[in-house]
């Protein structure tokens, strides 16, 4: 059965140097180190790279050219799934966000087949909205925000769906609604949301478990009144997602949070938009235009509308720019986001794991598929 070895390998969040891989028919069978195998084993080395498990995205709104709130549908997620693949990213929940009862419907839908015909790479779904609240809705459009719990719900109960994340502002929900979500193993996070504190701990104590691109459509952190910001870094059952491109957050502010946090709280997404594994350089959003100018995706007033990288891409930032060890990088942007969505065969390298969720990455931060020299 072939075995391999490279630089350094990602096993139970740490890199492992002299660690090898064992990999039969196309899965993981078994991890450890060089020393524990027989002396007349070989194995084959893969050379100064680290082999990681693929990256974990649970915000991606689109790409390839498609935006999901666009179409709705198995072929679009299977095509977003494809492009994201070859970016380095295996696993994601697609997303949309907010917008009417029918198109949660079709997402619904779509995410249910995808999971039913195995696509690739999708784990669930995520919920961005529409249960947002309109003073912060950023490029959300607020006339959807006045929705029917009850039916969204209803929703819910009729699909088979994976994983699936809800983000909500808990002050314009009643607390039955977050109730009904954690009954139902959803995991809940906060975002687009002016909730206090105090509120945010009250959501905390039924059951939210997260906070959607930190800082971001949120009220800002003060010395006296800590709000949703301040919440995140106090409760430490508690994830946040932050949208590492140099845009939506200073590099000051974001390394100072990921070091509250620490890499088993914080995760990477992309929010990526239909631009991101595309050569466009506008899309429409709610029939508005989106420009993608110097790295992001602004409106014509300037407002952030979503992003214009991937994982891969956040990666390279955290640790070129912030300075950030690989090591905590890559929990950030597998391990960490799989646990928090309660997905436990992705974002590590384990026995079972297919190897088609693998990735290389060399001294330049380049990443690409493990798959095609696992053979």
């Amino acid at each position: 059965m072939p075995i391999f070895t490279c630089h350094q390998i990602f096993l139970n969040g740490k890199l492992a140097e002299q660690a090898y891989v064992e990999v039969e028919d196309g899965t993981i069978i078994s991890t450890g180190f060089l020393d524990n195998l027989p002396k007349d084993v070989a194995p084959y080395d893969l050379g100064e790279k680290t082999l990681a498990p693929g990256f974990v995205d649970i915000q991606v709104n689109g790409g390839a050219g498609i935006l999901f709130n666009d179409k709705p549908t198995h072929e679009t997620i299977h095509k977003v799934a494809e492009t994201f693949r070859k970016l380095g990213t295996t696993a994601l929940l697609p997303t949309l966000i907010t917008d009417d009862m029918e198109k949660i419907r079709c997402m619904a839908n779509a995410v249910e087949t995808s999971l039913m015909m195995k696509t690739p790479g999708i784990l669930g779904v995520h919920f961005e909205g529409p249960f947002l609240n309109p003073d912060r809705k950023g490029v959300h459009d607020a006339k959807y925000m006045n929705a029917s719990e009850q039916e969204f719900v209803s929703i819910l109960d009729e699909h088979d769906l994976g994983s699936v994340l809800v983000t909500l502002a808990p002050e314009t929900v009643s607390t039955e609604f977050i109730d009904q979500l954690v009954k139902r193993k959803i995991t809940v996070s906060a975002g687009h949301t002016n909730a206090s504190y105090e509120q945010i701990c009250k959501a905390a104590e039924q059951g939210l478990r997260g906070f959607t691109h930190l800082f971001n459509a949120m009220p800002p952190f003060l010395s006296r009144d800590p709000g949703v910001v301040g919440a995140a870094f106090q409760l430490e059952d508690c994830f946040s997602s932050v949208i590492a491109d140099g845009h939506h957050i200073h590099p000051a502010t974001l390394q100072s949070a990921l070091q509250l946090l620490g890499p088993e709280r914080a995760m990477l997404i992309s929010d990526a938009m239909p631009c991101v594994g595309s050569d466009q350089d506008f899309f429409h959003l709610y029939g508005e235009r989106i420009s993608v100018e110097d790295g992001k995706c602004v409106t014509e007033d300037g407002t952030l509308a979503g992003s214009a990288i991937s994982i891969a891409d956040a990666v390279h930032y955290c640790v070129k720019v912030l300075q950030l060890p690989l090591q905590d990088v890559l929990a950030m942007s597998s391990r960490t986001p799989a646990h928090f969505i309660g997905y436990e065969t992705a974002g590590d390298l384990s026995s079972g794991m297919a190897a088609d969720h693998l990735i290389l990455i060399d001294s330049d931060l380049t990443v690409e598929l493990a798959a095609p020299f696992l053979k």
